[in-house]
């Protein structure tokens, strides 16, 4: 919802409050005429047409002009219907002027809409000429891109300035001789060469004589002109902008003000008095939105004097119902008249009176701007194209590894991976992280126990000192070596060490030295198994490291794609919000540079500026904001946009910044 659409529906809601109760105080000689009045076919069709001019009538407030003008003329309001009574005219007269104040604030919400969208793309322009100006580099590549136009300019010129002379020397007697009847072909061609000799000079004085006039180009560079044309292009902008926006501000401020008594319910004060002064309050804002299209174009007067021009205009406006002599009846029929004029021919001359000045003083277009670089592509496609088909092959098994790169890595780096941790949180045997098999060290430690055992047994004297080992010293050897406890061994091999060679001879201590062995790889089997277990409990964690590269990868690429093509959500409202921040920059800017009023308003100028920044941060929030929140925010943006002082305006800008930062940042 715009600014300038609750506007309309507020002005709507205030008309739908006349009351015509006064209508039907007749008395009882005058029922039959009510009857009539009610039931014909004239006031069927003029409350038909009010419906369809209200607010309530559609999804939109501002209807289209054509639409406007359509049921303007549907109104019949222009034609005679002099002959009928006079209950019946009364009647029709107060529902004619209620369809002519409908029809004006919707003339009023088409012209403000006119005049917004005209303000808001020349920031655009006027930032154009800032780049230019303030980068030398930009100035050089200004004056690049329209060198063909100043080209074809020049030649223009010179052109017709030869034109203009060759006739003149052709008609004024100065004709060339050697084409008498009866010539011959030799005096033909000499007069021929003499009269392109004679065109040739022609051409190099008027060529000479453009240069003497333009001695600023011999002086200044072609970057120092193109510079001086672009400042003198963004001060029309300017100076466009400030007229529109006074004229905005003055609609605003001078347009359809009822005098309402500022109570929220949109009553006003004019409108439930006994007078007529709202009828005179319809015609008086017709005749200064006719002024404001009139004059907001005439860039060659300041503003304070447009807006003197524009109210000096309304007050010695002929056709207003103070100054003119006419009947009462037939004002509904004058105000329908300016509304249908003006939509026929004042907005539309506006309309293209505002093209041309923009496209005259705005920035070149997208063929000034981009031929350099399409003309270099266009020169090169050639080349471009022998190259893509030399090397079509090439290009092609490019393209297909690429594709297997990328099937690859996601199948290898993210599939499998999220497989594997699926995989563990489920406890699948297959999942398992492992260094070394299940049952190997169970098979290890009782390989040790027997050969500890047969040892003791074969050798009890060597193993225990007794010449024989019972059962119940044979299961304790068996626990002491499952506690990694060879005591026997160690004993035998230590008795070994003593005469080496005999125990070698005998075998004993290659026997005990093999079972060393054996417990030294049991010991290693024990502490890989503590890593092993070390592994497992931690499994998921080593999945998720395994996942997180390709994880990584895949959301990078992802997040680079979508914002580089503009279709991620979160990158437009981030876009959106720092819009927004430019938005309330420029609000505080011209709150804080606005030159108030003795009463402590804004200017006409600075109102519409304000009014116009308002728009574009309400339709920028729109998308921005929850539906709650939001209401809230048009509330703080009327009390930003409503002339009720500069600091009531600031500490609602305050109020707008610290409330919606949340979303505006």
């Amino acid at each position: 919802m715009s600014l300038v659409a609750d506007q309309v529906r507020r002005l709507d809601a205030q008309l739908d409050r006349i009351p015509f109760s006064h209508l039907t105080s007749f008395d009882a000689t005058h029922a039959t005429h009510a009857t009539i009045d009610l039931n014909s076919s004239r006031v069927k069709e003029l409350v038909r047409i009010i419906k369809s001019l209200s607010t309530t009538s559609g999804s939109h407030a501002v209807l289209p002009a054509p639409q406007l003008h359509f049921l303007l003329s549907q109104s019949k309001l222009l034609s005679d219907h002099g002959g009928e009574a006079s209950a019946n005219h009364q009647h029709e007269a107060e529902l004619e002027w209620l369809l002519v104040s409908k029809a004006t604030v919707q003339a009023y919400g088409i012209i403000m809409d006119t005049l917004l969208d005209q303000i808001i793309p020349l920031s655009d322009h006027i930032w154009y000429w800032d780049d230019v100006l303030s980068s030398p580099t930009y100035s050089s590549l200004y004056v690049v891109q329209t060198s063909p136009i100043r080209l074809w300019a020049w030649t223009k010129e010179i052109y017709q300035d030869s034109k203009a002379k060759f006739r003149h020397y052709t008609t004024g007697g100065a004709s060339i001789t050697g084409f008498e009847a009866g010539s011959d072909t030799g005096s033909i061609q000499a007069g021929l060469a003499q009269r392109w000799r004679q065109f040739y000079g022609i051409v190099r004085e008027s060529i000479r004589e453009r240069s003497l006039i333009n001695v600023q180009n011999k002086i200044m560079s072609p970057v120092a002109l193109c510079r001086s044309e672009a400042r003198i292009k963004q001060a029309n902008l300017k100076k466009l902008r400030e007229m529109t926006s006074s004229g905005l501000g003055v609609l605003i401020d001078e347009g359809l003000v009822f005098g309402g008594n500022g109570s929220d319910d949109g009553k006003s004060d004019i409108i439930l008095s006994a007078g007529q002064e709202w009828r005179g309050v319809v015609e008086r804002s017709v005749a200064l939105m006719d002024m404001v299209l009139k004059d907001v174009l005439t860039l060659n007067v300041g503003v304070a004097d447009f807006e003197d021009r524009v109210f000096a205009g309304v007050d010695e406006d002929p056709e207003l119902s103070i100054q003119a002599e006419e009947d009462e009846m037939t004002r509904p029929a004058v105000v329908a008249r300016r509304l249908l004029d003006m939509l026929e021919i004042r907005l539309p001359q506006h309309l293209k009176a505002t093209r041309s000045l923009v496209t005259e003083n705005g920035r070149p277009s997208k063929l000034v701007r981009y031929w350099l670089p399409a003309a270099a592509l266009l020169l090169s496609s050639t080349t471009i194209l022998r190259i893509f088909v030399n090397r079509r092959q090439e290009i092609l098994q490019w393209i297909r590894d690429f594709g297997v790169t990328v099937r690859d890595f996601w199948f290898n780096w993210v599939v499998d991976p999220v497989r594997k941790v699926v995989g563990t949180i489920r406890h699948d045997a297959n999942s398992e992280i492992a260094i070394m098999s299940r049952d190997s060290l169970k098979a290890d430690r009782e390989s040790l126990e027997r050969m500890v055992v047969d040892f003791a047994l074969d050798k009890p004297n060597a193993a225990t000192g007794a010449s024989s080992v019972s059962a119940s010293q044979v299961a304790e050897i068996r626990a002491k070596v499952r506690e990694g406890d060879v005591t026997p061994i160690l004993r035998a091999y230590e008795k070994d060490l003593r005469s080496p060679l005999m125990g070698t001879v005998r075998g004993d201590l290659v026997r005990t030295l093999l079972i060393q062995v054996q417990k030294t790889k049991v010991d290693i089997e024990v502490a890989m198994s503590g890593i092993d277990s070390l592994l497992k409990s931690q499994e998921l964690v080593f999945g998720f490291v395994g996942l997180t590269p390709g994880i990584l990868v895949s959301v990078g690429v992802i997040q680079y794609l979508r914002g580089a093509l503009g279709g991620r959500k979160g990158f437009r409202e981030t876009r959106r919000a720092g819009k927004c921040v430019r938005v309330l920059r420029n609000i505080d800017r011209i709150l804080s540079e606005a030159t108030p009023s003795p009463n402590n308003l804004l200017s006409y100028k600075d109102h519409g500026l304000l009014v116009c920044e308002v728009h574009i941060l309400r339709r920028l929030a729109h998308s921005l904001l929850p539906a709650d929140v939001e209401k809230d925010f048009l509330e703080d943006m009327d009390d930003l946009a409503n002339l009720k002082g500069i600091q009531s305006q600031l500490r609602a800008l305050d109020r707008i910044r610290w409330a919606y930062s949340k979303w505006l940042r």
